[in-house]
């Protein structure tokens, strides 16, 4: 197979691009509703667990003519976003950084909510026997025990939003240079009579990348437990 092309570089790093901003973007919100739903028992518990996992079983193309209806120009975020701001996401990378975050949401909150249901409040429950406020308790107990999920579930969205299709696509479209991602890439060469030699390299980065951040997510999730002083036996 020949060399690859600067169309396809750019595809891939702008995907790397998305994918690293999306986990920026979502960490802070994955985590807080992490922790709200491995912490607090409320009667709406189920409604917010199936909205923040909804993403897994509707259809992407749902997902992304949502997220168009939402935060289009004339859409209720979308034009808030243009008046006051003078920013536009749909049809940009931005916008696809905001389909891959949605998408990957939920295994970045699943992978949290794991982790926090599975830290000992015991040992909470001694460092504020022995002094520390709830916020130091967090930062120097709560927090670290529960660091392999949180790493792990960041991994494993940055994984999806690399992998991201159908969301994006309808949401931001098909754009050289600005929304077209790996996967969109892939597509639009599958259109083409002679595009089968570059989609079949593109394939082919995306499962090493895939493969790759999935090994990345299992072996941090077997060394974290021992950095933070958890034992699995």
């Amino acid at each position: 197979m020949s060399e690859l092309s600067a169309a396809d570089w750019q595809s891939i790093l702008l995907s790397l691009k998305v994918g690293a901003w999306s986990v920026v973007v979502s960490l802070p919100i994955a985590f807080g509703l992490a922790y709200v739903l491995a912490r607090v028992d409320f009667v709406l518990k189920p409604v917010v667990t199936a909205l923040v996992l909804l993403p897994l079983v509707l259809p992407p193309v749902v997902t992304g003519y949502l997220l168009l209806l939402t935060f289009g120009r004339n859409g209720p975020v979308g034009l808030w976003l243009y008046d006051w701001f003078g920013v536009t996401v749909a049809f940009r990378w931005t916008g696809a950084v905001i389909a891959a975050a949605v998408m990957g949401l939920p295994l970045m909150v699943t992978g949290m909510r794991l982790s926090l249901e599975s830290v000992d409040r015991r040992i909470e429950m001694a460092a504020r026997t022995l002094g520390a406020s709830p916020w130091r308790a967090f930062w120097t107990v709560t927090l670290p025990l529960s660091l392999p999920g949180i790493v792990g579930g960041s991994v494993l969205s940055f994984a999806r939003s690399v992998g991201e299709f159908g969301a994006t696509i309808t949401f931001v479209s098909n754009i050289p240079g600005e929304t077209r991602t790996l996967p969109i890439a892939i597509y639009s060469l599958l259109q083409s009579p002679t595009g089968d030699s570059a989609a079949l390299k593109l394939s082919l980065i995306a499962i090493g990348l895939s493969i790759g951040a999935i090994i990345v997510a299992e072996l941090l999730h077997r060394r974290l437990p021992k950095a933070t002083g958890r034992d699995d036996a």
